[in-house]
């Protein structure tokens, strides 16, 4: 009965057994050299500063809104690709369904559209 599921299974398992196999061996196989360049934080090649220049040590809130503005956007994606290939079958019903959902997306967009989550100054 659970025949199907059984690769679907293994897969799961191998990937965590890779997984695990990966924290577990990083350690004991990666190289041991202390290097203080490799410490330090990365900047695009720019000399590492102590704090953010913005916002007196505070970053941006603009870079969170717009994580947050992707997440959001990309969500929509993912729900309304499965619509668009199972459309016909869905008839009517399936195309109430997706107008409210581009509605409730919507009125989120003009909403941060409206409050300056889209404008960089």
């Amino acid at each position: 009965m659970l025949d199907p599921y059984l690769p679907l299974v293994l897969m799961f398992a191998l990937a965590g057994a890779f997984a695990l196999f990966s924290v577990t061996a990083a350690p004991y196989i990666g190289p041991r050299r202390y290097n203080k360049a490799k410490l330090d934080a990365y900047e695009c090649g720019i000399e590492p500063s102590p704090q953010p220049v913005v916002g007196g040590g505070r970053m941006p809130v603009a870079y969170y809104l717009t994580a947050m503005l992707f997440i959001l956007f990309d969500i929509e994606m993912v729900f309304l690709y499965p619509f668009a290939v199972t459309a016909d079958k869905l008839g009517l019903f399936g195309l109430v369904e997706i107008v409210l959902f581009i509605a409730t997306v919507g009125f989120a967009y003009v909403y941060v559209w409206r409050r300056g989550g889209l404008d960089w100054n």
